[in-house]
């Protein structure tokens, strides 16, 4: 898989990354039957995600997949291709971020979503958007934290970019 881009906003040497926890995670483009895109709304930072978070003990990314879109947008998907992935780090909370980003296809909405404690409380909320309006909403920086703003937003952009379906 290809590296897409190295997002480090805050000038992390590869020497201080070196003491920072590693976190791997995926994250899926999934299109529906009229080309939308499914997105998570975070209200309580304001922005706008992709589907997707981290692989668990044992999980390949495949799983990974499957599971967080079954979770966050209450759909089963198809993987249709890898995008390539994108490297973060994070200074303000010690971490190394690797995203896996893949092109899907709904196969199925179950429209029951299964929010994490935490996603419930940032008010996590699913979305399906014509992709021109996707691309604006991701591409918009109207988060209110550091790491919407300055992570999430630019690497989520960049995926759906790199989707070639914009």
């Amino acid at each position: 898989m290809k590296q897409l881009a190295l997002i480090n906003p805050e000038n992390v040497s590869e020497q201080e990354a070196n003491d920072y926890f590693v976190r791997e995670a995926v994250r899926a483009v999934v299109l529906d039957e009229n080309n939308h895109v499914a997105l998570l709304y975070v209200a309580k930072e304001k922005y706008y995600k992709l589907p997707g978070g981290g692989i668990e003990a044992g999980e390949d990314k495949a799983a990974a997949l499957r599971r967080e879109c079954q979770e966050e947008i209450g759909s089963e998907i198809k993987v249709v291709g890898e995008l390539g992935y994108i490297v973060e780090y994070r200074k303000f909370s010690s971490l190394k971020q690797t995203s896996y980003c893949y092109l899907t296809q709904l196969k199925s909405k179950t429209g029951s979503t299964q929010f994490t404690d935490e996603e419930k409380h940032n008010r996590f909320k699913s979305v399906w958007l014509p992709i021109p309006e996707a691309l604006r909403v991701l591409s918009a920086i109207t988060a209110i934290g550091i790491e919407g703003r300055d992570y999430i937003s630019p690497r989520d952009t960049a995926f759906l970019k790199a989707a070639n379906i914009v």
